[in-house]
């Protein structure tokens, strides 16, 4: 029987020692979803299910020398990309990622924890909003990354439409946005999915009680897994939101913080007898 290689997916992200977001995050979703995750590190942080206090971006070239290294040794399926640590670094990864073009690229674009943590200076959305969106088949922001990735700045009193935020982004060239509504006060977390034809999704889901940590990485690394595999973007969308959905309604609190999301209910589910 010819041996069978599962679908790779290479993730640029920084670490997290709680493992429920970051990296470890990325490698368990991929894991979960039948993907060989490969890994390179861009920064170490200290952090906890509470919050982020302190980031340490690798040394650009350490971060391109990962990529390279496992690039030239295996065919890699999707790109994933989280907290990319500083602007030499993400100038690094678009020159990676632009030598590959036919392989999807989604981008997460990480600019604050779940508590607020700065984690993206303004030179780095500004190096992401030219080096890396342009790149990106699709894009994951929440409604305040959006805003900020879109526009340098806005009215916090009056904030640009969503809609508007999109536009602006797939100006930029890449091809689909997913704004996720987990951070908007509303009773259920709506994310729409845009295209240059304008909305192809909108998608409404029972917001759990509860804060999570690592629901943006899981959601974006979900959707990776999904276009290695094959499936159309929103085919990916549909199936990377249920299965997020799935790891938030069966989370865990380890810690004195936030929830995590377990990437591997399906392991845990009682066994049915017939």
């Amino acid at each position: 029987m010819p041996e069978q290689t599962p679908p790779i997916v290479l993730t640029f992200a920084a670490t997290d020692p709680s493992g429920g977001a970051g990296l470890q995050a990325d490698i368990l979703t991929l894991a979960s979803m039948g993907c060989h995750p490969l890994s390179v590190v861009t920064g170490i942080t200290i952090q906890d299910t509470v919050g982020v206090d302190d980031v340490m971006a690798l040394d650009a070239e350490w971060v391109a020398d990962q990529a390279r290294a496992v690039l030239e040794d295996m065919p890699v399926a999707a790109f994933k990309l989280g907290l990319l640590g500083s602007v030499e670094a993400i100038a690094a990864i678009a020159e990676i990622v632009a030598d590959y073009p036919d392989i999807p690229l989604v981008l997460d674009p990480v600019l604050a924890s779940g508590r607020g943590d700065e984690l993206s200076s303004e030179d780095m959305v500004d190096a992401l909003r030219d080096l890396l969106v342009p790149q990106s088949t699709i894009i994951t922001p929440n409604t305040m990354e959006a805003r900020r990735l879109a526009f340098d700045e806005s009215d916090e009193d009056n904030p640009p439409d969503l809609q508007s935020c999109a536009s602006e982004l797939l100006e930029t060239g890449c091809e689909y946005v997913l704004v996720t509504g987990t951070h908007e006060n509303t009773p259920q977390v709506v994310n729409t999915l845009y295209h240059r034809d304008g909305i192809l999704l909108t998608n409404a889901w029972d917001r759990l009680p509860g804060s999570y940590h690592g629901s943006g990485c899981t959601l974006a690394s979900a959707i990776a897994a999904g276009l290695a595999f094959g499936l159309g973007v929103d085919e990916a969308v549909k199936e990377a939101q249920e299965f997020t959905w799935q790891t938030l309604s069966t989370a865990f609190r380890p810690g004195m913080g936030q929830f995590i999301p377990d990437r591997f209910f399906w392991a845990r589910q009682p066994e049915t007898n017939d």
